[in-house]
């Protein structure tokens, strides 16, 4: 099991770096793949951010360093204060 804040922080410097596009359409498909959604993939937004559902504690079980480099490299972060993942859009 990984620490999700400690990974995310550990790739920080790949943000966005992806060469796929489009870079959100691929995060959700990665995020579907790792914990497949049991509701809206976007669980919630903001006036330049989106909240995705993923499960948290479902995502670190499965997750590896590398599935979540590159979800940092297609633009999804970490925020420690509600545990979620998120985008800007």
């Amino acid at each position: 099991m990984i620490n999700l804040e400690e990974t995310f922080k550990k790739y920080e410097d790949q943000f966005v770096k992806s060469k796929v596009e489009p870079r959100d359409f691929a995060a959700f498909e990665l995020l579907n793949k790792l914990c497949p959604c049991k509701g809206d993939i976007v669980a919630a937004a903001g006036h330049d951010q989106i909240w995705l559902g993923t499960d948290i504690h479902e995502l670190e079980l499965v997750a590896t360093e590398e599935d979540i480099e590159e979800l940092v490299r297609l633009g999804v972060l970490y925020e420690k204060s509600t545990e979620s993942l998120y985008m800007f859009v």
